[in-house]
């Protein structure tokens, strides 16, 4: 899987790059992460990416040319091109999922008020929004995605059956789980998950996955 990444900000990404889960997969050649900067695709002697929105208002828009420039240079014809914005669908597991399978993916990072819409128009194929909340710049959503999706290749994770078990991939939360000891201050493990009866146990995480589920996220079971 190759992440094209479009940023003003690649320095952003320097700490994820190197730590845990995803050093582990660019070590292992899993995934391949580049760091694209859209000022470099900019011929001013500012290196402007920005500019005043057509009709006035407050904030900045994105110019069209350095996105342009920066999008064709690492798309490919049957390239997802992702772009981070409020104005999107919600990412949930369905589409983690999904965008795992493909072998390239482009992932614009928006910056300041929006991106020029005749880029969206043109070139972006996938808008998403990881919640209804407002943040400075699409780099947090792109790491959030670069996540989830690398979890998913093989021999990331060791035992790939551990991401397909976990909250959102049958629409239910996940069940509580627990570790030694088996007693910690006064607070012991259900005895259900010492019996070795793996068949009751199966049923006791389900129930308490659907427990959880409907108390905190009821939409799910709807699905």
């Amino acid at each position: 899987m190759i992440f094209d990444v479009l940023t003003l900000f690649p320095k952003i990404f320097q700490g994820f790059l190197e730590e845990s889960m995803i050093l582990k997969a660019l070590q292992q050649k899993a995934v391949e992460i580049n760091l694209i900067n859209i000022r470099d695709f900019t011929h001013d002697k500012h290196n402007s990416a920005d500019d005043y929105p057509y009709g006035g208002g407050a904030g900045m828009v994105m110019k069209p040319e350095p996105l342009y420039e920066a999008i064709t240079s690492v798309k490919k014809e049957d390239t997802p091109v992702i772009y981070f914005t409020p104005q999107g669908k919600l990412l949930q597991q369905n589409h983690v999922n999904e965008f795992s399978q493909k072998s390239h993916l482009v992932l614009l990072c928006g910056h300041y008020k929006e991106i020029d819409q005749r880029i969206r128009d043109s070139l972006v194929t996938d808008e998403y929004s990881i919640g209804d909340y407002v943040l400075s710049g699409g780099e947090i959503p792109a790491m959030v995605l670069i996540d989830a999706i690398t979890r998913l290749q093989k021999g990331v994770l060791g035992d790939i059956s551990s991401a397909h078990s976990d909250s959102h991939q049958k629409n239910l939360l996940g069940c509580p789980h627990y570790t030694r000891p088996a007693e910690f201050r006064g607070m012991k493990v259900p005895d259900i998950l010492l019996s070795g009866n793996h068949q009751q146990i199966a049923k006791w995480r389900n129930k308490k996955a659907m427990e959880i589920t409907r108390k905190n996220r009821p939409d799910l079971l709807e699905k």
